[in-house]
């Protein structure tokens, strides 16, 4: 039972990636699923969420326009479309699954330690 995050690499800026959240073991499609990220030096942030239920989805303010964030059930995962990379976008991307504090708590920090699931992270570098 596990979550893996993969699709991270070198982009120039202006570029895009699409990052993949993938379940094995349990059905992604009764969790919410957020993506967050980690820059060096700095704190983890939330940059995107889904709800399970509903279908809400929410973005952190640095990433509205640019990101997206998309439900395959099909394949059991969720996918974060990156377009118009910049290099402040450099960082570890994270995603995370949870079937009740998904998207409630997603920007309440305090809570994300107690997720159900967490991917191991994949490397994003925005540079030329």
């Amino acid at each position: 039972v596990q979550l893996q995050a993969s699709g991270g690499g070198l982009v120039q800026p202006g570029g895009s990636l699409r990052l993949s959240c993938a379940a094995s073991g349990f059905n992604l499609g009764y969790y919410g699923v957020g993506w967050f990220r980690q820059a060096p030096g700095k704190e983890r942030e939330g940059v995107a969420c889904m709800s399970a239920t509903d279908g809400s989805i929410f973005y952190g303010d640095s990433v509205k326009g640019r990101f997206s964030i998309i439900r395959d059930d099909a394949n059991n995962a969720v996918y974060l479309q990156i377009d118009s990379l910049k290099p402040e976008d450099t960082a570890i991307y994270y995603c995370a699954a949870d079937m009740v504090l998904l998207p409630n708590t997603w920007t309440d920090s305090s809570s994300w330690s107690l997720f159900d699931y967490w991917g191991q992270g994949t490397l994003v570098t925005v540079s030329s």
